[in-house]
């Protein structure tokens, strides 16, 4: 019940058609996949731009840490207040 069949999309679509008429309603639909296709290349332009961009990240520059010898280990206190 809460989706939208091929019934509902159907008639949204002859509906549209009567208002709009079948030329403007294609020139929308072309319109809006360019934007599509616009909006996915400059997704794709911003990522190799930011990858180009960054350097490598502090983590992987590190050293790893040596393991600790202490055989006495406790768990680490709670400081967050109390509610």
């Amino acid at each position: 019940m809460g989706g939208l069949s091929i019934w509902h999309m159907l008639l949204l679509a002859v509906v549209a058609m009567v208002f709009l008429g079948k030329g403007r309603l294609s020139e929308f639909m072309g319109d809006a996949g360019k934007g599509l296709r616009s909006f996915k290349k400059g997704l794709t332009d911003d990522d190799e731009a930011t990858r180009a961009a960054t350097p490598p990240a502090r983590l992987q520059a590190q050293q790893p840490m040596e393991p600790s010898t202490e055989h006495d280990l406790q768990p680490m206190k709670d400081d967050r207040p109390r509610v």
